[in-house]
């Protein structure tokens, strides 16, 4: 399979996914989930493969759901019929980001996230489905959806990540925390220079292929079932629901019909938060030029 969207590449038994859409700062659209969704199965597949790192081009590793692609003026028009009824959008929301994250989440191999600079919403959803994320110096984690009047994104991680009251916080806020703080809070691994990120992410992936793979797989899914038994998948089916629950409401429509008339999110926000007075959100700066959709 020859990839549009990522990079994939096999060396010392490690498969590193490489999230190539630098000039949009790897924002999500149908193409780049589809064919990471088709790497991580055959990283899975190849006996070759020990150890899966999640890497991103460019200056950030992801600024979340590309919402142009979904909502915008350059969604497909199957995209369109499918999220014109709640069910479809369903089906649309379980399928692409619900179902292929949590493969992620449960693939036989240990997965590193690689994360650098903006990591933003369906970004950081994205990083902690991986096992371990090791942070550049310069990584910045947020999720501003609530004050884009949405419910977080599909998977709802951060009590999972950062405990109850810190993961009320930062999604009331949507202020972003940087790499410190997000390795004192034990949502990151290990914090490393930007410029040896990639070299310090491999050389603790080269660490864990050394171990025999049947070894890994059965810790990983053991420590897994330990968080399912405390209700974790529950608590994501839950909150996928209530997720989709909140598009039909008539707050997430006016949003809707305010993001078409001022023509991006950011406007949107910079309209409403005046109207109250309010401090604008942080969001990902905005991409410049554009690259090849891949579809």
């Amino acid at each position: 399979m020859v990839f549009e969207t990522i990079r994939y590449d096999v060396r010392e038994h490690v498969a590193t996914i490489t999230l190539n859409r630098p000039r949009v700062r790897n924002a999500q659209n149908s193409a780049l989930l589809l064919e990471l969704d088709a790497a991580m199965h055959r990283a899975a597949d190849d006996p070759e493969v020990r150890v899966v790192i999640l890497a991103a081009a460019g200056p950030a590793f992801s600024a979340g759901h590309d919402l142009k692609a979904v909502v915008g003026e350059e969604a497909p028009d199957a995209w369109r019929r499918l999220r014109a009824t709640p069910e479809g959008r369903l089906r649309h929301e379980r399928e692409l980001y619900f179902e292929k994250c949590l493969y992620i989440y449960h693939l036989p191999k240990p997965t590193i996230a690689q994360v650098q600079g903006a990591c933003v919403a369906a970004g950081l959803m994205l990083a902690c489905m991986c096992d371990l994320i090791v942070a550049a110096d310069d990584a910045r984690f947020s999720n501003p959806v609530l004050r884009m009047t949405g419910a977080g994104v599909e998977l709802l991680v951060e009590p999972w990540e950062l405990g109850q009251r810190k993961a009320k916080e930062f999604l009331f806020l949507g202020e972003p925390i940087d790499a410190r703080e997000a390795w004192r809070l034990g949502l990151v691994n290990r914090v490393v220079p930007r410029r040896r990120l990639a070299e310090e992410t491999r050389a603790l992936a080269r660490r864990i292929a050394a171990l025999p793979p049947i070894t890994t797989a059965l810790v990983k899914e053991s420590i897994n079932h330990a968080f399912d038994l405390m209700g974790k998948e529950h608590s994501f089916k839950y909150h996928f629901m209530l997720h989709q629950f909140m598009h039909g409401t008539r707050t997430a429509q006016q949003a809707l019909a305010a993001r078409r008339r001022t023509g991006s999110i950011a406007a949107m926000l910079r309209e409403r938060d005046r109207a109250f007075g309010a401090a604008p959100a942080e969001l990902p700066r905005p991409a410049r030029g554009r690259t090849r959709r891949g579809r």
